[in-house]
């Protein structure tokens, strides 16, 4: 069994991905510094990518390739993600955590598994011998890279530009792509974390293909757990009483960019299970006054105005 796992990196990819998370804990534990953090998870999907391309040194063109999405992929988050956290001063995801050793230790932990998981079809990849031609899902993957991340390039770029005006203080994202989709930057990481398996797929066989479970447990992650629940969250609790806010909840798809006109005229059904318009996205919105109950405000209102 342990040649088998090792003939596929996977040991070897684990045990380097808990010694370098678990240096970056103990930076964050000692100096109470964690503006290294998104860094650090970003750079890991480099060391593990270039590490396994060159072990193996077969000098394959897939394994080129695909290495070669990881590392700008990689580079390109990691450098903003850290300036960003430079120029804001603080990462706010810590402040129940840096007094708090167990909850920093899972979030460590929980880190290291989404690198090492998320990277399966690359280090699978990078291991085999096996180099069939050019296929139609190889050209289909690159293409959903690419459209993937430069959809979370530009998001991440508008949403730093609109946040970092002062006139837009106290408000919510909603130029540029943020207009067709309230997580832009979240669907064009699935995206293009998806192509990379999409163009992983024909050198896979057998339980390779388990490689799968990388896109599927980043979709769980983001959909379900860490990303947009807890974004959702944050800005039903700061704009819930705002209006204009829920009319572009209600008007904005969650995850994969439509034109408003179109996303709010289509059934609560087609939203909720094609869309991921999930219910307990807005279980922390406030609840709107029944229309009964304005009314009698209003008109109770007028009657102080009379008398």
């Amino acid at each position: 069994m342990g040649t088998v796992i090792d003939s596929h990196f996977l040991a070897l990819t684990a045990i380097v991905t808990v010694g370098y998370q678990f240096f970056f804990f103990v930076i964050t534990v000692l100096l109470k510094f964690d503006k290294v953090t998104d860094f650090a998870g970003s750079t890991n999907f480099i060391i593990l990518a270039v590490l396994t391309f060159v072990l193996k040194a077969s000098w394959l063109f897939r394994q080129v390739v695909l290495t070669l999405l990881v590392v700008i992929w990689g580079l390109r988050l990691g450098l903003f993600l850290l300036m960003r956290i430079l120029q804001w001063g603080e990462d706010r995801r810590f402040d129940e955590m840096r007094n708090n050793l167990g909850k920093l230790a899972i979030f460590w932990i929980s880190q290291a598994v989404w690198v090492w998981t998320v990277s399966l079809p690359v280090t699978v990849v990078n291991a085999s011998d096996r180099d069939p031609s050019l296929q139609g899902a190889d050209v289909i993957g690159w293409i959903m890279w690419v459209v993937g991340i430069s959809v979370e390039a530009t998001a991440d770029q508008q949403k730093l530009l609109f946040k970092n005006s002062p006139e837009n203080r106290g408000k919510w994202c909603n130029i540029g792509l943020w207009k067709y989709s309230r997580h832009p930057n979240y669907f064009g990481e699935l995206l293009l974390w998806w192509g990379i398996f999409v163009a992983s797929s024909p050198v896979l066989e057998g339980a390779e293909w388990l490689v799968i479970l990388g896109p599927i447990f980043l979709t769980l992650l983001v959909l379900f757990v860490s990303g947009i629940p807890l974004l959702e969250e944050s800005a039903d609790k700061k704009f819930g009483n705002v209006g204009a806010y829920r009319v572009y909840k209600k008007t904005t798809s969650p995850l994969i960019p439509l034109p408003p006109v179109v996303y709010r005229n289509l059934p609560l059904w087609f939203k909720a299970t094609l869309l991921f318009e999930l219910p307990f996205y807005s279980r922390h919105l406030p609840q709107e006054e029944p229309n009964w109950c304005r009314t009698s405000q209003e008109e109770s209102k007028d009657g102080l105005k009379i008398s």
